[in-house]
C-alpha cells in the first residue's frame, strides 16, 4: 500500500483539542449538524460550517509542520495523534500583549464590551486583532495574544487519500 511522502498532495481529517479535551477546530461534521440555520451550535468546534477534509501538500507548510511530518509514512485510513507544545503552536502567552488604551482612541460609535473583538492599528500601521478584557469609564484593556496562546494543542489526524 502506498504511503505519504514529502511533496504529496493529501486529503486529511483532523480534530484539534486543548489539554482539557475541548475541541477548538475540526474538519469532521457531526451527522445532522447545521441542517438549517438554527442548529443551536455556537461555533464551539462542533464542525458546523466546516467544508470537510483538508487538502494539503506535505512540505509546503500548509498546516503545522509537526502535522505534515507526521503524515509522512502514513497510509490512507491510518490515524495519528500529534501534540504540539504552545511555543510551536500559537506561542506562549505574553503579558506584554495585554495593554490599556484610552476610550478616546476608539473611532466611530463603538461601545466596548468585555469579550468584544476589535481591530486596532499598531505602531507600524499594521492591523492588530485584540479582545477587550476590561472596560472602565476612561480606559479599555485589551489582549492581543492569540486566543490559544499558551495552550499545548493535540491534533487527531486521519489520512484519507493520497492524490
Amino acid at each position: 500500500m502506498a504511503t505519504a511522502k514529502q511533496g504529496d498532495k493529501v486529503l486529511i481529517n483532523y480534530t484539534g483539542k486543548l489539554e482539557d479535551g475541548s475541541v477548538f477546530d475540526t474538519t469532521i461534521q457531526e451527522t445532522g449538524c447545521c441542517e438549517d440555520d438554527n442548529c443551536g451550535c455556537d461555533d464551539d468546534g462542533c464542525g458546523c460550517g466546516e467544508t470537510g477534509p483538508l487538502e494539503i501538500t506535505i512540505g509546503n507548510e500548509d498546516f503545522f509542520p509537526q502535522i505534515e511530518e507526521a503524515l509522512v509514512g502514513m497510509a490512507p485510513g491510518e490515524k495519528k495523534t500529534v501534540v504540539i507544545p504552545a511555543e510551536d503552536a500559537f506561542g506562549e502567552y505574553d503579558e506584554d500583549e495585554v495593554f490599556t488604551i484610552s476610550r478616546e482612541q476608539l473611532t466611530g460609535e463603538i461601545v466596548p464590551e468585555v469579550g468584544m473583538e476589535l481591530e486596532l492599528t499598531g505602531d507600524d500601521d499594521e492591523p492588530v486583532e485584540v479582545v477587550v478584557v476590561e472596560v472602565s469609564e476612561e480606559t479599555i484593556t485589551v489582549d492581543a495574544n492569540h486566543p490559544l496562546a499558551g495552550e499545548d494543542i493535540t491534533y487527531e489526524i486521519e489520512l484519507l487519500e493520497i492524490k
